[in-house]
């Protein structure tokens, strides 16, 4: 099969594509087709050995795809010839990728497979990070940093579709434009942010943010704060991780909450349904329609993970593995 592969930490060069051997799929897991990969920021942090898993060289990178399914057990829900979306976790950028049966679903027929890659890793990470770590209420207020990406555009659907009013946090105006087409009600200029969203909430501050860049705008997102708002820390695409000063927390009953969903879906057996299947009501609403971004052909892996590297990317970023 084809395949994007890493070779060594050297950063996005160290994806080289050629021919790897096909992978067998377990009796527990169902062997996908690839069609279309999403590209993710810990795929771009693996080329560097950053990421907190090592795995040996070479590997094929890849958390989420969509395509068709190849082969599947008993009991999966799935049968060959199904139209579906996976988390495999590793694997995904490749002409076959096997994932646990736990992690596979069927793909909704109004999405196409560069819309459905869109959805495992960005829109179960924010369902979880707003449900249960953030306890989003409806009438709340949420601020969303990188507002403009695949974890920014997820959130704010997903926060509107929980009634909340959403402040998008972006650093141009084209940013803005795509943060407001994925359903955000203001956007404001990472420069100076915490002025501008002090303003539209009269004072008070917001209830919860969401935050997937981390660095020097994280104080900021501290005093952004309503009393009793949380911070969810979602990832560092800043490349600080930053620190706190936690009589602040004290001061205002704020809390700082860690959203890492990976670590607790894979060990708490069927979670992952659970969030499918809030996931599918709000797809069936219309609330959730992911914005895709750049699409490149596999030879391209290493140029979609440099337009990552360089904050360049607005929408989700595909991999298009089976030309359609």
């Amino acid at each position: 099969m084809r395949a994007a592969q890493i070779v060594s930490h050297d950063g996005p060069s160290a994806l080289k594509v050629g021919e790897a051997p096909d992978p067998s799929a377990s009796p527990d897991e169902v062997l996908i087709e690839t069609h279309v990969a999403g590209v993710t920021f810990p795929d771009l942090l693996m080329t560097r050995g950053e990421y907190q898993m090592v795995p040996d060289f070479p590997f094929v990178p890849g958390s989420e795809v969509a395509g068709i399914v190849r082969s599947a057990p008993d009991g999966s829900g799935v049968s060959e010839g199904d139209r579906v979306v996976a988390f495999p976790g590793l694997g995904g950028f490749a002409e076959l990728t096997p994932s646990r049966t736990e992690a596979v679903f069927p793909l909704p027929e109004k999405f196409s497979f560069a819309q459905g890659a869109a959805l495992p890793m960005n829109y179960l990470t924010c369902e979880f990070a707003l449900d249960r770590r953030g306890r989003l209420q409806a009438g709340e207020t949420v601020l969303v940093h990188g507002a403009a990406g695949g974890i920014g555009t997820a959130a704010i659907q997903l926060a509107k579709a929980m009634g909340a009013r959403v402040i998008a946090v972006v650093s141009s105006e084209t940013k803005a434009d795509v943060a407001r087409g994925a359903g955000a009600d203001e956007a404001v200029m990472a420069e100076g942010f915490l002025p501008a969203v002090k303003e539209l909430t009269d004072g008070r501050g917001v209830d919860v943010v969401v935050d997937p860049v981390g660095g020097d705008r994280f104080t900021d997102s501290l005093r952004s704060l309503a009393p009793e708002g949380r911070v969810l820390v979602v990832g560092f695409t800043g490349r600080e991780i930053p620190t706190v000063k936690v009589n602040r927390l004290l001061l205002t009953n704020t809390e700082v909450v860690g959203v890492g969903w990976g670590a607790f879906a894979l060990r708490t057996p069927g979670f992952m349904r659970q969030q499918w299947e809030a996931l599918v009501r709000h797809i069936d609403s219309g609330a959730i329609d992911p914005p895709l971004g750049s699409s490149y052909p596999l030879e391209q892996a290493a140029a979609a993970l440099v337009e990552l590297d360089e904050r360049r990317a607005t929408g989700k970023v595909t991999l298009e593995v089976r030309p359609t």
